[in-house]
This record gives C-alpha cells, structure tokens and sequence, in this order.
C-alpha cells in the first residue's frame, strides 16, 4: 500500500493539513474494494483528485475510468448520456447510443455534483446501485454493469434531501464510505505553499521569473477567506505572475487582485421556522377572511339596531365609521354626512316596516348580536359537512370540491367523527 507522502507526489497534491491527509488516508483504505464513495466539500477544494486516487489503486485500474459532470448536463439529456439510447428513443435519436454506464463496465465513473441530478434520474441511479441493472431510454430490455460509482458533491445533502430535492435513500447507498476535503481558509499552512507551486509553474509556462510575495503579501494572503477554495487561489497566481512587472509583490498590490466580495462578512443564515411561501399566503388569506368576518358582524348589529331604535342621531353618530369604512371607495374622497338617512344608505326599509317582515326578508336571527365563532376547526366541519351532503356522502367529489386529497377527507371524517 502507497504512503500518504508517495500519493501526494504522484498526484500532484500540495499540503500537510491533517484534515487532507485522513482523506487521502481514507481514499488509499477503500480502494481496493468495490464500496461506493462520496466526497464532500465546497467547490474548488479539488474533490477530483480522490476519485482518481481511488481508481489508480483499485483492481479495476487496467479498466476505464470516466468522469461526469452531472450540473453541465441539461436534465432532458442526462438519462440518455448515463444510460444511453435506443434508435427512434426521441426526437434526433438517429440511431442506438452507449452510455457512460455501459462504456465504463468493468472501471469506474466519477460521478461530480451528484447532487445536482433530477429525481427521476437518481431512481435509475439507485437502481445501477442496488443490483447492477439499468434500462436504456426507450428500451424494455435489462442490461447488466459492473462499475465503480465515486461521487463528488458541494450540496448540504441533508439540507437537500429535507427539501425533496435529492432521495435520502441514494444518499445513503451512495455515502458508504464519506470523505470530506476541507476548504482553503482551514488549510492555513497550505495556502503560502500552494501560491508558490502555482507562482513557479506560470512562471515556468510563460517563460518569466517567479513572483515572490512580501512578509505583509503573505499575511494578506493567508488571513482571506478564500471561497473558491484552491482553484481561486490559482487563478489570482496566475492573474499576478502575468500582469506585474515588479516581480517582489507588496501587501496593497496583492489586495488589488483580491476581489473585495463581501466573503469576508459573516453569512447571511436563513432562520429556522420561516414558513414557505404557500404557507405566508395562507395566513394572509385567513387574515383577510377574519377582516370581512368582523364587518359583516358589525354590520348585523348595526341593521339590527336600526331594527330596535330606528334611524335617530345617536344611531347614526355612533354607527358613522362603520358606514363610512363599507361604503366609501376613498376615504379622502368621500365622507358620510351624519344628517344622511342610514336606512337609505344600507338600502334597507323604514322603520315603518314590521321586524318581522325585515327579518324574514335578511334573515336575520335572534341572537345575532352574538360573536360568531372564529374556530378554524369548526368552520373546517362545517364546510366538510355542507360539502358531503352536496355530494350525498361522495367522498371523491366532495374532496375535489374542498380541494383536498381523499385521503385527506377520510382522516378528516374519522376526526370528526362524521
């Protein structure tokens, strides 16, 4: 078995984290079996470079080795790239097509950004997982792998499964064995080191001599957050061996090539319990609901006061908001004049006219004056009631009506013991 050392310089891997190297350890452990891997990290740590560690070591190295990007590829054509195609299988399918699945039998496939696979296509993956089989698009006929399937990701996988967005299933026939890569800004040891491994290799590519960083260059350089990992590192390498002329490189000429991002500050942390936004309409909607609620009551008692009392002056001063909040479109347009005859403005009948006429004709009750109930519960109920009897006890209709799956409605009837 390879040394930690011996892989580093094999594979071109620059550092002495402690972090780095359990995981080089732990690539160099597995790989002689056949167990699935996941790698974890941000983006930039160089997650790559395990997959091929592990390959390189494996009985399987004489084989292929394929590596796929899964985020660059668009989802309408990820089945058929993984899984490969029968002729006539869609639109442009001119004719059968091997996937990578297929191509790598025997080796085995990187599986990058793994995270960022459709649904539907991680239930064919779970299958390739779980016994080897999986089905070209547009054919009926099992075909056999043997593959080994490494997989890279930057996604917070438990954050994503708790979205639905990734099956918790795969994750876990996936992750048998997990290794996590630090980012840069943990590796402050390695940052210093691996500028001047980059530093001496532009300077060898583009045929000029090495940049060298002042004491206060390299105290900037090791204090930044670094949140593309090694490969921003690079890059900003590169940008200075190119550009400066002065090869010896200050503190404040090295800041001028460090983007002021904002990836100094703290994050901004979404806080637990914020509802989605389904739920933020609903409440907003239920709001609403107990708003008009409150002025059809005001409104009942009103008419009912007008019923007892008549249309006096106090009646008319005491009830004038009330008219003014129904019936005015713009308030700073139009105002309600007190000396105004109320009854003519809620269109109701003189108090000429019998109660008892008024109230058969607005059904009014006799406790009217009293609260109504605002229970959620009871008004669920009562709606559940009024649409089974609708639908004479139809389960199926009634739960289309209420919106409601039914399932939903039977639990509900069991409930309330309907």
């Amino acid at each position: 078995m390879e040394s930690v050392h011996a892989i580093k310089q094999r594979f071109g891997i620059i550092g002495d984290d402690a972090r780095l190297n359990r995981a080089i350890e732990k690539a160099i452990q597995v790989a002689p079996t056949d167990i699935s891997v996941l790698v974890t990290g941000e983006s930039g740590v160089g997650k790559e470079s395990i997959p091929r560690i592990i390959h390189s070591l494996s009985h399987r190295k004489h084989n292929k080795y394929i590596a796929v990007n899964c985020g660059a590829i668009p989802e309408g054509t990820i089945d058929s790239e993984l899984f490969g195609h029968e002729k006539g299988a869609f639109t442009g399918a001119t004719q059968t097509r091997s996937g990578y699945f297929e191509e790598a039998d025997g080796g085995t496939i990187f599986l990058d950004e793994v995270g960022e696979l459709p649904l539907p296509t991680q239930v064919r993956l779970l299958r390739v997982l779980e016994n080897g089989e999986f089905l070209k698009v547009g054919s009926s006929k099992t075909q056999k792998t043997d593959v080994r399937i490494v997989a890279a990701t930057n996604v917070n996988m438990f954050e994503a499964i708790k979205n639905e967005k990734f099956r918790e299933d795969l994750y876990y026939r996936l992750s048998t064995v997990e290794i996590h890569l630090p980012p840069l800004r943990d590796r402050k040891n390695d940052i210093h080191l691996l500028f001047r491994k980059f530093a001496s290799d532009f300077a060898n590519k583009y045929k000029m001599p090495t940049i060298r960083l002042e004491d206060g260059a390299i105290d900037l350089l090791i204090k930044y957050r670094w949140s593309g990992n090694i490969r921003q590192l690079r890059n900003i390498a590169e940008q200075v061996s190119v550009l400066e002329h002065n090869r010896t490189i200050s503190a404040e000429k090295l800041r001028s090539y460090l983007p002021d991002n904002g990836s100094n500050l703290p994050a901004v942390i979404k806080p637990k319990g914020t509802e989605s936004d389904f739920s933020s309409e609903r409440e907003i909607l239920y709001k609403v609901l107990f708003d008009m609620k409150g002025d059809l009551n005001d409104l009942k008692k009103l008419t009912l006061e007008l019923m007892e009392k008549g249309n006096s002056a106090e009646t008319q001063e005491k009830n004038k908001s009330l008219i003014k909040k129904i019936y005015s479109t713009d308030p700073e347009e139009e105002t309600f004049d007190a000396s105004e005859d109320i009854t003519e403005v809620l269109h109701i009948p003189h108090e000429s006219s019998a109660p008892e006429e008024l109230s058969d004709k607005y059904h009014f009750a006799e406790d009217v004056e009293e609260e109504e109930t605002l229970s959620l519960q009871e008004k669920e109920l009562e709606l559940i009631q009024k649409s089974l009897e609708r639908h004479n006890g139809k389960r199926k209709a009634a739960a289309k009506e209420l919106g409601i799956s039914e399932r939903t409605l039977y639990r509900k009837i069991k409930q309330y013991d309907l």
